[in-house]
């Protein structure tokens, strides 16, 4: 393997806390040795250490009953803090080919004035830590239902760590699953990020085998799995 596919390996085994010291810096808070994205964005804290998580340096910036995701800590949880939810997922990176054509050209680039729609989505499907300000971190598309204006699908861009881009937000409206139709933005994702030279990634919970399956299919491998934890002050969740 060439030293710059080990650079980018490395970045992804940790690659929210090289996003929030790194590319999204601006959109981060906290100090030391561990930062989190600023309230409004996705809940997600970064370690420069996951096996050292300095969960005290995070107090300033959280407030009581808030919930954090963080991924790569499995230890045991340090005084005043407590694990609220515990399970693996998959670290997977692009191996394949940039995708020939757009298979979604009538998508919509979806912004502020889309959010009602995003949020409602977000709540029916789950598809991970979401906050109103996470669109900010990339570009995000849909696709919407002429005449209603629902959005069936949609599907953007997380971190950023040198060249490695995240793909997330990956869902669809029960209305209108089978269909395709996240698999079509993905793809669509995939190309746009190949032509700036970016090597798309992502993260899938490990228990989700049909996703898992239908991103190999797509062209991405699985690189490790790992520990993604659900985290707050003793007492506040």
């Amino acid at each position: 393997m060439s030293t710059a596919a080990d650079s980018s390996l490395s970045l992804l085994d940790n690659l929210f806390w090289h996003a929030l010291v790194g590319p999204h810096a601006h959109f981060a808070v906290g100090q030391g040795e561990v930062r989190r994205f600023a309230p409004g964005f996705s809940p997600i804290v970064g370690f420069a250490d996951p096996s050292r998580p300095r969960l005290d340096a995070l107090l300033p910036f959280c407030q009581a009953g808030e919930q954090f995701y963080c991924d790569g800590w499995s230890g045991p949880a340090p005084e005043g803090w407590q694990v609220d939810a515990e399970a693996r997922m998959q670290k997977m990176i692009w191996r394949a080919p940039m995708p020939g054509q757009d298979e979604a050209p009538e998508a919509t680039r979806l912004g502020p004035e889309h959010l009602p729609q995003i949020l409602a989505l977000v709540e029916l499907t789950r598809p991970g830590p979401f906050g109103p300000r996470t669109i900010e971190l990339g570009e995000y598309y849909g696709l919407v239902e002429a005449g209603s204006g629902r959005l069936m699908a949609m599907a953007g861009e997380r971190c950023a760590a040198a060249a490695l881009r995240e793909i997330s937000g990956v869902c669809t409206h029960p209305d209108f699953q089978g269909r395709g139709l996240a698999r079509r933005l993905m793809a669509k994702l995939i190309r746009r990020q190949m032509a700036r030279g970016e090597t798309p990634v992502l993260h899938v919970m490990s228990v989700n085998e049909g996703a898992i399956a239908l991103y190999r299919r797509m062209g991405f491998d699985a690189h490790r799995e790992s520990v993604v934890r659900v985290i707050s002050r003793r007492g506040a969740a």
